[in-house]
Formats: structure tokens, C-alpha cells, sequence
């Protein structure tokens, strides 16, 4: 029986998928990757691995079969790729702005023309709905333009000296950057790292998450249909070991990393020995304050959000939902009532609202949480079981219920610890002063949301929370327009807005000296 994805797809009746797709992601029955499509991508092709001494199984999440083998890159693989974005920033870097801007609007349009192509393939290898999935695709679409728009904009200052003299600044390129995903946001996070990396002219070499490598692929594609120079975004695959050879190679001049805290900490060190700058988003324990005087209907709708995007496994979350003693009962209610209507199921299906958690053994990890808490006292609500569906396709999946925890306190597990699944943690309070203590007792700051009708508490609130991301009256919200990053912990740097500008360039100051040298020797 053949593992492919498009078999896969077509066992569930699904039909959507261009040629073009079926082909890339065709792989052979013995459960190794097809020669002539691999998931590595460089010098603008996919790259077929000569002697292959690792692979590792890409899973379906939604039913646990394997889609293919991964090609692993080792040091003469990531050699090749740091070669080829060498090389294309050669010539990408001298571009315009605006010749730059035009072949990335192009790449925008191949997307939005194939967003039903790229969301269905992300749904199958990530698990997350076909509804959020295209959001993601949008996402991704639009950060492309508006960094197209970014790119023409770029400049310098002058800066006038006595006696005519001058000084200017200039905004250049880095050179070779890598991006390392994560496998939450596949995809999208390949465009938001790539877009201003591009923007500003410098290249790419892209690490996918190795649990969800094949859309990025994708974008490599899109990007050289596009009319971008070969070499300018290159996929390498791999885990621990490719990750830190990109970290360590001499010619990159940047690491943008996606992913936990001691992954983190780990690629800030190895990019240390070579002075490397890094954006590093990471983790996070977000809280979530919901005062008396909200609207019951929206600080609900807010919560579920905050918790239960792309089965919880966002690292933004509000998993840590501050709730004012007076409110509590009647938010309990109807917050249970709507958790437990979320549609679980098949993620192809258009009804489905949470699809399945990316792999089994995170699915058991998020579950022994869901049982820790309930040894340590907490009250399980609703959820926080393994779901099977009764579509018997889909009956090896990694499905749970979401779960909402009552009666939790801050020193529980499930209020300290990041759990990255679909796991409400709900908190009481009497006081604002209380709650902002509670809420910044975390060495994380990613992110924090506060729902409350008095715009003056709104705003005095979210002045004293230690995150880099705030909310008022709604959360989760990641318009491309606007940085996202966090304080603590949580990250360097930020992703989206004008200021990755400052991220992705460096500033060189140039002096005119209009007179004679006055030399004091």
C-alpha cells in the first residue's frame, strides 16, 4: 500500500490537490522518499540526498500512518545549501528594493492562487483544522506583501556637520540568515521568517521542524517560481544535528529560531562563538485576566482563543486564565458548556474546530499533564481525555478532548509549566494588585490579555504585565502590521512589523570630510 499523502488523501475522499502538489509529495511504498521528489531544497530544486544514512518517518497526525521518510542533512548537505544562498545573495543584494518587492509580490500571488492546495497538504502533515490552516496560509501571504512593501523603504540618514562637512548611515543586508521552524505554524513560519530576511537582501537557509517538514518545501518552490535568484530560500532537513551545524557554520550571519526555551538558550550559545545576532521566539506561560465588569459573552469566546488555536499547541496561549472571584461561577458555566461543543474530528472536514495533536507521543505528554493536575488538586471540568473518532480511518490519530481545569492554584504543574496542548488552566482573584502579581510570577513573558469594560484599568493593566505581547478585550490576534516577541524568557527580538527591519540589516555610518584634515600632529 502506498504511504503517500495524495493516497492518503484520496482514502478520505479528498480530491483537491494540484498535479503539481501530487507529485511533490508522492512517496514509494517501501516508506522511503521517492527520488525524484525529496523534501531538501536548494540551488533552486529539490535535492535527492547521495548516500542516505539517516531518515526518520513523517506521521499523519489525523490518522497515525506514515507519509514518507525524511532525508536527514548532514554537514556536506547544509555545506551546499550555506553555498547556494552565498551565492544568490551576491546578486539578491545588489537588487532594488523594488526589483526585490516585485518578485516577492509575485510569490504572494502564487499563493494566494494555491491556498487551498498549500492549507489542505498543511493539514494533513500538521493535524490542525483545514479552517485554521488556511489562515495560516493568509498569514503567510500577507506578510510576504507587505514586506514587498518594506523593501522599497529601506534607507539611511543624514546627519549635517559644521563647516559642510557630512555623515550618513546605511541600512545593508547581513548576508546568509537561517530560520529554524517549529512545527506548530509550518508554513506560516516559514514566511514570516523568510519575507523580511528577503526584504532587506539578504538569503535563507531553512530548517523545518523534522516532524512537519514537507509545506515549507513548498514555499522554497514558490519563491524560484516566483523569479527569485537560485539559492535565495533553501530548505535543509534534519533535527538536533543539522540545526547546530547551521548554528555553527562561519558564513551565516544570523539564526531566527521558533521553538522552546532550552532549545533556545542552546542556539543563543553556539551562535555566541561566532557573534551571530539571533531572534529567538520562544515559549511561554501566558496570563489571562478576566475582570468582573467584561462582557460574559466575549471573555468566554477570548478564553477559548487563548487555549484552544491549533489544539493549545501555541506558544502565545493564555493558558493561565485570571478570573475575578464575582465572575467566576457563570464564566465556569459557559465556558464548559462551549468546550465541550467543539467539534473534534477529521481535520479535512470543514465542521471540524480541533483536529488532532501533531504526534503521539506529545498527545500522551499533554495528557500526563491533564493527570497531574488532578493529582495536585485541580478539578477536571471538562475534557482532558484521548477522542477517538468514529471514522474507523482515523482511529490511530492523536485526538483528545479539550480540557478545562477548576480549583487551580499557582504552584500546580499545569499553572507552572508550559503544556502546549489544548489545556485550560483556570485561576480566581479579588483584587487587580493581586492579580498583576500572580500574573508576572512567570520567568516567561511572551504574551498576556485582560478583558475588563473600563479602558483606564484596561490600559493601567497591561502598562505593568511583563509581556511583549498584550490584549485588550480579545486575544491571539497576529496581524502581520505589528511586532510580536517576548520579554523574560519568552525571546530576543520580534518577528512581523517594521522594526525586524532592524533584525535583519545592519547599520554602517559613512563621514564626508568637506574641509582640509585638522590633524594634531
Amino acid at each position: 500500500m502506498s504511504c503517500s499523502v495524495l493516497d492518503t488523501l484520496k482514502r478520505r475522499g479528498w480530491t483537491g490537490v494540484s498535479g503539481e502538489s501530487r507529485a511533490a509529495l508522492r512517496c514509494a511504498s517501501s516508506g522511503t522518499v521517492d527520488v525524484k521528489v525529496p523534501l531538501n531544497f536548494w540551488c533552486g530544486d529539490r535535492v535527492k540526498i547521495k548516500d542516505v544514512s539517516t531518515t526518520e518517518p513523517v506521521y499523519e497526525p489525523a490518522t497515525g500512518r506514515v507519509l514518507c521518510e525524511l532525508e536527514l542533512c548532514g554537514s556536506v548537505e547544509v555545506n551546499q545549501a550555506v553555498q547556494a544562498a552565498q551565492s544568490a545573495y551576491q546578486a539578491w543584494s545588489r537588487m532594488s528594493g523594488m526589483e526585490r518587492a516585485h518578485i516577492m509580490i509575485e510569490a504572494a500571488r502564487i499563493i494566494e492562487n494555491r491556498r487551498e492546495d498549500i492549507a489542505e497538504i498543511e493539514v494533513v502533515n500538521n493535524g490542525k483544522s483545514i479552517t485554521e490552516a488556511r489562515m495560516d496560509v493568509d498569514s503567510a501571504r500577507l506578510c510576504i506583501e507587505y514586506y514587498a512593501g518594506v523593501a522599497s523603504t529601506l534607507a539611511g540618514q543624514h546627519i549635517q556637520l559644521p563647516g559642510g562637512s557630512f555623515a550618513y548611515t546605511r541600512r545593508e543586508p547581513l548576508g546568509v540568515c537561517v530560520g529554524i521552524g517549529a512545527w506548530n505554524y509550518p508554513f506560516q513560519i516559514a514566511a514570516w521568517k523568510s519575507a523580511p530576511a528577503l526584504a532587506c537582501g539578504n538569503s535563507m537557509v531553512f530548517k523545518p521542524s523534522p516532524v512537519t517538514p514537507v509545506t515549507a518545501v513548498m514555499l522554497a518552490e514558490i519563491y524560484a517560481k516566483a523569479g527569485a535568484p537560485e539559492g535565495l530560500f533553501n530548505i535543509v532537513q534534519g533535527g538536533q544535528e543539522t540545526g547546530n551545524l547551521l548554528c555553527h557554520h562561519p558564513d551565516v550571519a544570523k539564526v531566527s529560531f521558533t521553538g522552546s526555551v532550552p532549545t533556545g538558550k542552546k542556539i543563543m550559545e553556539m551562535c555566541s562563538k561566532g557573534v551571530k545576532q539571533v531572534t529567538l521566539e520562544l515559549g511561554g506561560k501566558s496570563p489571562l485576566l478576566i475582570f468582573e465588569d467584561s462582557d460574559l459573552g466575549n471573555a468566554v469566546k477570548g478564553a477559548l482563543m487563548a487555549n484552544f488555536l491549533s489544539q493549545g499547541q501555541v506558544c502565545s496561549n493564555g493558558t493561565r486564565v485570571f478570573v475575578q472571584r464575582q465572575m467566576l461561577p457563570e464564566f465556569l458555566e459557559e465556558v464548559v458548556r462551549r468546550t465541550k461543543d467543539i467539534e473534534i474530528g477529521d481535520p479535512l472536514l470543514e465542521s471540524t474546530r480541533m483536529g488532532a495533536l501533531v504526534s503521539r507521543p506529545h498527545l500522551d505528554r499533554v495528557l500526563g499533564y491533564v493527570e497531574q493536575a488532578r493529582k495536585e488538586g485541580a478539578k477536571v471540568l471538562c475534557g482532558g481525555e484521548p477522542f477517538v473518532p468514529l471514522d474507523p480511518k482515523l482511529r490511530g490519530g492523536y485526538y483528545m478532548t479539550p480540557c478545562v481545569l477548576g480549583d487551580c492554584t499557582d504552584d500546580m504543574t499545569c499553572v507552572k509549566e508550559e503544556i502546549f496542548g489544548p489545556v485550560m488552566s483556570v485561576l480566581s482573584f479579588e483584587t487587580e494588585e493581586e492579580a498583576l502579581l500572580r500574573a508576572n510570577n512567570s520567568a516567561l513573558g511572551l504574551a498576556a490579555g485582560v478583558f475588563t469594560s473600563d479602558v483606564k484599568r484596561a490600559h493601567r493593566v497591561v502598562e505593568h504585565l511583563k509581556a511583549g505581547s498584550c490584549f485588550i478585550n480579545n486575544y491571539n490576534i497576529t496581524p502581520v502590521e505589528v511586532p510580536f516577541g517576548g520579554f523574560k524568557m519568552s525571546g530576543i527580538g520580534r518577528e512581523n512589523g517594521q522594526v525586524t527591519v532592524e533584525h535583519y540589516t545592519q547599520m554602517k555610518t559613512v563621514f564626508v570630510e568637506m574641509g582640509d584634515v585638522d590633524s594634531l600632529f
